[in-house]
């Protein structure tokens, strides 16, 4: 039963970490929409859009039109999801961006992993080690010096730019705690993940009026990439962080282990926009890999727990 129950932990972080590859591509979808003439906004709701109508689709075929009936609490969850996760994290990190510029905001956004260990100790009760925090301080270490180079002297920090990164973070950060909430009614994770997305897409729509904001909102080159913005880095890389969440008894690893999004953004940085890949990137890339499997480690008392 124990080993079962390791096992299934281990599937989850990897769906986990296959999500967070998958994130990992969010910025050449971004530049190939925004070469077509799509504003920011614009590309946040093909996105959202697309990725509600796949996965719409995807759980109609493999689990009917029941699936779709969840529980009040569940819902309550899944609307959090959309407007906090999806709607004002999209906001607040599209201001971060044009107060902070990328890396700086890169750098606040993945200070998530705090936030989402702070509420598992407060919500789920989980206990975090000293390995743990040490995990933890390494990874906000490596993925600030993946996203920066080491080049913190540019970083001028306007007040409102930090506020805005920072709760870019704490809403990126509440996706784990919200989901976990919303699967404990054993919900269908990717009725989950639709919900999620309508939501979201719903919240933005109403907010920003996206399709106000480019010359040709119907534009054939916008929508296909919009379209696959959609089933790579949204529907698929849902489908696996939902699945993979509901395996996870701990919270808190799911932020660290998806952060490997910021590794594959930062070598797709590399490999198509010629982006420099310095030695200090290099470690960043290596020190984030290194929590990741220091924070997957179960800890003393996760043994103990098994066990009981």
């Amino acid at each position: 039963m124990k080993k079962r129950s390791s096992d299934s932990e281990k599937t989850g972080l990897f769906r986990i970490f296959a999500a967070g590859c998958l994130w990992g591509t969010i910025g050449l979808f971004v530049k190939l929409m925004e070469g077509q003439g799509s504003s920011s906004s614009y590309t946040s709701f093909l996105r959202l859009f697309f990725g509600f109508l796949l996965l719409a689709l995807l759980t109609l075929i493999f689990e009917g039109p029941k699936a779709f009936r969840i529980g009040r609490r569940t819902l309550i969850s899944c609307i959090l999801l959309g407007i906090v996760c999806q709607g004002i994290f999209n906001i607040l990190y599209s201001m971060s961006i044009s107060m902070n510029g990328v890396s700086v905001s890169s750098v606040l956004l993945y200070t998530a992993p705090i936030f989402t260990s702070i509420a598992s100790v407060l919500f789920f009760k989980e206990r975090l080690g000293r390995s743990k925090w040490l995990a933890l301080l390494i990874n906000v270490i490596g993925c600030a010096l993946t996203a920066t180079g080491g080049e913190f002297s540019a970083s001028a920090f306007v007040p409102a730019g930090l506020l805005a990164g920072v709760g870019a973070g704490l809403t990126y950060g509440m996706t784990a705690v919200f989901g976990k909430i919303a699967m404990r009614e054993e919900s269908s994770p990717l009725a989950v993940a639709t919900y999620n997305l309508l939501f979201g897409c719903i919240f933005v729509a109403l907010v920003s009026r996206p399709w106000n904001t480019v010359e040709s909102p119907f534009d054939t080159g916008i929508l296909l990439y919009g379209l696959l913005f959609g089933l790579a880095a949204t529907a698929l890389a849902y489908c696996f962080y939902f699945s993979g969440l509901a395996k996870i008894s701990h919270p808190s690893k799911v932020t660290v282990a998806a952060s490997v999004e910021l590794v594959v953004a930062t070598f797709f940085g590399a490999a198509a926009f010629r982006e420099d890949m310095t030695a200090v990137k290099i470690a960043g890339i290596i020190l984030v890999i290194f929590s990741i499997i220091l924070f997957s480690r179960r800890t003393m008392s996760e043994k103990t727990e098994g066990k009981q």
